[in-house]
């Protein structure tokens, strides 16, 4: 978020969106640093649950390397973990 408003939510109403950005203005930055923790890894989770109900035989080593492609693309990982998307897009 920059400055004290956030980008506008498209199917939030705009006094709803104001109350949010007081409410987090108002959180200490720990409890703001714990939610932010909470919602990545709530986030993760559900990418990670994606990739297992699209490539159930995946191991989780791969599944994780797949969050990473979705995360940081797939050129990223590819020279960074030496891991390359397969070629049947699969």
């Amino acid at each position: 978020m920059h400055g004290p408003h956030p980008a506008p939510l498209s199917d939030t109403a705009p006094e709803a969106a104001g109350l949010l950005a007081r409410m987090i203005a108002a959180m200490p930055p720990a409890e703001r640093m714990r939610r932010t923790r909470e919602l990545t890894i709530a986030a993760s989770l559900a990418a990670l649950a994606g990739l297992r109900r699209r490539h159930p035989a995946a191991t989780d080593g791969e599944l994780l390397l797949r969050l990473a492609v979705l995360r940081l693309g797939a050129e990223v990982v590819e020279r960074v973990y030496g891991w390359r998307v397969p070629r049947d897009g699969t």
